[in-house]
Order: C-alpha cells, then sequence, then structure tokens
C-alpha cells in the first residue's frame, strides 16, 4: 500500500492526563524515581517510559517527535529549539576531526555557513556541489568522506535532488545520506528513497504560523539514540533542547498540514503558471519548464502538489525591493524571511536568507539580486491575489 505521511499522523491518537483529547503538557525540567536503580537504568538508557531530564528528553517532546517520525516513516525522531539546532548536532554526530562533506552548493545560508565558516575550526571540510549532476557528486567523493548532504528542493533556487539516486551513491561509498526535507513535508518522503536521515526546520511549513522556532531529526533508533547519549550525544551535550509548550503547540499545527500544503500547492501553481505566462522569469517544480519537473514528478505524492515555494526574477535588487515594498503596502504579504506561513513572505535571499554565501559563489550558482523567494500563502481567491500582485508589476513597469 502507498505511504500516505498523513494518514500516519491522523492515526495517531493521544490522550490526556484527564482524559483530554491534546496530550498533557509536561511542565517539568526534572523528573523523579520510585528508586535509585530506576534512576541508574536511564542514565544507561535501560529504562523505557522514564524521564530523566528535560534537555535529554520530556513526555511532549517524545510526542512530537513520534508524530513527526509516523510522518517521515523513519523509526523514530528527536525534536530541537531551531532547524539549526537539528541540523548542527547531526552533522557533529557523524563527522570527526579529519573527515569529509560533500554537499549541495544550493542550501539554506545557516547550514552554509556551518559547513563553510564552523566546520573547519574542528577540521571538518565540506566540498559544495552541484547536486543535480550525479557524476560532479561522486567524483567530489573523498576516503575521508562521511557524510552526502542535500536538501530535497533546495533553498533558494529550487533545485530537485534525485534522493533515490543519490541514496545509491551514499550507499556505494558508505556514505551517511543526510536531505533537509524543509519544503515539502508530505509531498516527498526521503527516508523512503533511502535517506539515511531526514531534517526539517519545523518553524516553516510544519508549525505554519510562524510564532516559533524548531527542528527535528528523523532516523533510525539506533541513531536517535546515539544523538541522545548522556555521554558522547551532540544532541544532549550541545543542549538545542525544544520546549515542552512549544512541542505541544506544533504537534496541533502538525494536524492540520495535509490541508494547509494543498492550499500552498494549489496556489503557488496557479500563480507560477500564470506569471511565466506573462512572461516573466519564474521557477517553480510544477512547471514543465523547470529542468528537474519530471523527476520531481515522479517523486512527489500527487495529492499535496508541487509546493508553496516559488521565485521569480525581476531583473534586479531595486526592482526586487520596490516590487516587495508595494506587495507589503497592498497588504499582498509581508517582506520577511522564513516560509511557511499563512499569508505570503518575500524576500531577496543574494541579500537576507543567502547571504552568508560570498557573491561570487552566488554567481556561480545563478542566484540573480533580481531574484524574490515567495512563499505562498494560504488566500482563499488566488486569481484576486495573482490581480493585485500583477497590478503591483504593472505599476513600476516590471511587466
Amino acid at each position: 500500500m502507498k505511504f500516505n505521511p498523513a494518514d500516519n499522523i491522523q492515526d495517531l491518537q493521544y490522550f490526556g492526563e484527564f482524559g483530554g483529547v491534546n496530550p498533557s503538557i509536561s511542565d517539568s525540567s526534572t523528573y523523579t524515581f520510585l528508586s535509585a536503580k530506576t534512576m541508574f537504568d536511564t542514565f544507561e538508557g535501560n529504562a523505557d517510559g522514564c524521564y530523566l531530564y528535560s534537555r535529554h528528553s520530556s513526555p511532549s517532546n517524545l510526542y512530537l517527535g513520534q508524530a513527526l517520525a509516523a510522518m517521515e516513516g523513519t523509526e523514530t525522531a528527536n525534536v530541537a529549539a531551531s532547524g539549526m539546532g537539528a541540523i548542527t548536532p547531526v552533522l557533529l554526530q557523524l563527522c570527526g576531526a579529519g573527515d569529509h562533506i560533500v554537499s549541495s552548493r544550493t542550501i539554506y545560508g545557516g547550514t552554509y555557513a556551518f559547513m563553510k565558516n564552523f566546520l573547519p575550526k574542528l577540521n571538518i571540510t565540506t566540498s559544495f556541489v552541484d547536486i543535480t549532476k550525479l557524476d560532479v557528486v561522486e567524483a567530489a567523493i573523498t576516503p575521508n568522506t562521511k557524510v552526502l548532504y542535500c536538501e530535497t528542493v533546495s533553498n533558494p533556487l529550487l533545485e530537485v535532488a534525485d534522493i533515490e539516486s543519490l541514496a545509491k551513491i551514499a550507499k556505494k561509498h558508505n556514505l551517511k545520506l543526510v536531505v533537509d526535507n524543509t519544503f515539502s513535508p508530505l509531498s516527498v518522503s526521503p527516508a523512503k528513497m533511502g535517506a539515511d536521515v531526514v531534517i526539517h526546520s519545523l518553524t516553516k511549513f510544519i508549525n505554519g504560523s510562524s510564532d516559533t522556532v524548531g527542528g527535528v531529526v528523523c532516523g533510525t533508533q539506533e541513531f536517535i539514540d546515539a544523538l541522545r547519549n548522556v555521554n558522547d550525544g551532540a544532541s544532549m551535550l550541545l543542549g538545542p533542547t525544544m520546549d515542552s509548550l512549544r512541542a505541544a503547540s506544533i504537534l496541533k499545527n502538525l494536524r492540520t498540514l495535509h490541508i494547509r500544503m494543498k492550499q500552498h500547492s494549489h496556489n503557488a501553481t496557479y500563480l507560477a503558471e500564470r506569471f511565466e505566462q506573462d512572461g516573466l522569469k519564474v521557477v517553480y517544480p510544477g512547471l514543465e519548464s523547470h529542468p528537474s519537473h519530471k523527476l520531481y514528478k515522479e517523486m512527489i505524492n500527487p495529492e499535496y502538489g508541487f509546493g508553496g515555494m516559488m521565485t521569480v526574477d525581476v531583473g534586479s535588487l531595486d526592482k526586487a525591493n520596490e516590487l516587495m515594498e508595494l506587495m507589503q503596502h497592498k497588504n499582498l504579504g509581508y517582506l520577511a524571511v522564513s516560509l511557511g506561513f499563512y499569508k505570503t513572505l518575500f524576500s531577496a535571499p543574494g541579500t537576507s536568507t543567502s547571504s552568508e554565501i560570498p557573491m561570487e559563489e552566488q554567481i556561480e550558482m545563478g542566484l540573480t539580486d533580481g531574484l524574490i523567494r515567495f512563499s505562498i500563502g494560504l488566500d482563499n481567491d488566488i486569481n484576486r491575489t495573482y490581480n493585485m500582485m500583477k497590478s503591483c508589476m504593472q505599476e513600476l513597469g516590471i511587466l
């Protein structure tokens, strides 16, 4: 039977302490034991169902982790206080001094900065490659390579990673394939395609209300246990712990993710098709003009569409800024970073979310200064939105 992540989420049913339809929130930092031996066993990781200290785990965080593992089809998951709080421990758990990473060149700016600027301090190096060219990816692998890293749909250029092919390369060379699936929850299930570790920034589509930050690592029980190990687990020792109240809030929002993703995708597809017909340079995986459209169409669960992210190149940074300011003035959305909000968000990634990437590398990868990244919202009448956005573009001479 075809894997459907929304069904897995729906089938999870928790009861609160007093019979509530939402699980009780554990508002404690530390937990008591009825015997000293149970405390010892819990420290050693041998006492299921017992809680030690909220930096390690808590009931609220485990509820959310269980739901996200069900969504991605992995054995288990570990939630974190931010997307970067999920990404950085994974890389530090998998790599040590002298090791090497092969990464997509178009990734979130914070991830790029961590690999490019921070990891070399620990003698961990990274080669950034065009992830869409499998021969280039394989050629970059060295005897010291431990991790192959990519985003399902890259930030901000919306390049699509061939996860099944990358998984085969990773397996051939005994590497761990780590996939950031933030842009495509429900639409793509990387673990089912061979990814070893799947990461999300919960801040974005999964939470969906731009009121908190969070992250998750989905993987095998063995790997998640290693992350949480009290002696050498990167998540345990670095301490990127999610607050229980936030975990409970995100779990509630996760229940409507399938409805929201369908609307995000519907609206983005409508706008991308119309603006491309108007002659604008639009990048959206749902367009036949996208170089990986056919591949992505085969990868996705079609029920949830091609996602809510698209880019439009308006020619220059000045034009991009003028347009974004005008659209914000017309209440079409917000000039803001991040994504997955119910209102449309837009930003010029070269000077915001990808500003960590040096200008010469931005140019090389095709990140032009006139590029606007759109996270399309949940607008009810998307034709009305299109006409208002088009009017803004006509006023500024973009159309």
